[in-house]
């Protein structure tokens, strides 16, 4: 990796927009993380249906997992049944009659995979940063959604 410097000093920082740096944060992450989904086979909405159905292995209902992920990154409701449906033409989850979702061993052991890779990305991204430091800038973040009305929450 190369060698990593800051845009500014310390006193210029203090007067860049956090509204830019936020997102291009945000941008240059997702894309990191998308990057890697799509080399082992999935999408990032695919990733997060897979992670709700880890924890259930008697599966959930399609509506309720679309419930709980519409929100993540303005993703919306139709993406996301297209994800499952994709999931479920590749033989990844099973759908019953009623609704419910649930992941095959085919699925278990692909988001198994995809999870040590996902270590990996973390690490790349979290190289340098303390875990201080992390917690401290998504508190400073979540402040600063506070002070202008703004909401957020990630399960």
């Amino acid at each position: 990796m190369s060698t990593f410097t800051y845009s500014h000093s310390d006193q210029d920082l203090v007067d860049q927009p956090v509204g830019y740096w936020s997102s291009a944060a945000g941008a240059a992450v997702v894309h990191h993380i998308r990057t890697m989904l799509a080399e082992m086979g999935l999408t990032q909405p695919q990733w997060w249906i897979l992670n709700q159905l880890m924890a259930a292995p008697d599966g959930r209902p399609r509506d309720e997992v679309v419930a709980v992920l519409k929100g993540y990154l303005e993703t919306g409701e139709g993406a996301l049944h297209h994800n499952i449906d994709a999931l479920h033409d590749r033989g990844l989850i099973t759908e019953d009659p009623a609704g419910r979702i649930a992941l095959t061993e085919e699925g278990r052991a692909l988001r198994a995979r995809v999870a040590e890779r996902q270590k990996a990305v973390r690490a790349e991204i979290h190289e340098g940063i303390t875990d201080e430091d992390y917690v401290r800038t998504l508190k400073v973040l979540q402040r600063m959604i506070h002070n202008v009305g703004g909401s957020a929450w990630h399960h």
